[in-house]
């Protein structure tokens, strides 16, 4: 594989998966207020959630992904099957967010602790198996993802850090 061809792969696994990211970051930005889980707890005595997930930050994920699917369609020519990935993708990215917030619950673990792995990676995961089920996702592409993702994810928290939209670099 040539260096550009490998690069074009990077690339195209990028804008596939730019919805997921967006609603990512669109959640973080778009959050606040009420809590998902209306503060609620399991038997154990903990929240099912947490504070960090919201009903506005969720909604506005989802939301982003939608939009960013439309956008990429209209460049592509196919704005409704965009949108249709796009929706799959934000609300993938935000059960990944859920289901990461819950499991750091359940481990006991304080909003805004780092899980590595889980926090980098989660929201992909939920966000491509989503999109697998309305279009094709390449083994290539979730291989890509899984590398260039964590790096992504790092280097987008540690900016959102500096511009005080985190409390956390990571």
């Amino acid at each position: 594989m040539s260096g550009g061809s490998a690069l074009s792969q990077v690339l195209s696994a990028i804008w596939f998966v730019l919805p997921a990211y967006f609603a990512n970051g669109g959640a973080l930005l778009l959050g606040g207020g009420k809590p998902l889980d209306l503060g609620r707890r399991l038997h154990d005595g903990r929240r099912i959630l947490g504070d960090g997930v919201t009903i506005r930050g969720t909604i506005g994920g989802i939301l982003v992904g939608s939009i960013v699917g439309i956008l990429q369609g209209l460049v592509a020519g196919q704005p409704f099957r965009l949108l249709a990935v796009g929706t799959a993708m934000g609300f993938g990215a935000m059960s990944g967010d859920m289901t990461g917030s819950f499991i750091k619950r359940r481990l006991n673990m304080s909003r805004g602790q780092p899980a590595p792995g889980l926090d980098q990676v989660g929201f992909l995961v939920f966000a491509l198996a989503f999109a697998a089920v309305v279009v094709r996702v390449k083994v290539e592409t979730v291989v890509i993802l899984l590398i260039v993702t964590p790096v992504i994810h790092l280097s987008t928290n540690a900016t959102a850090y500096l511009l005080g939209l985190k409390k956390v670099w990571y």
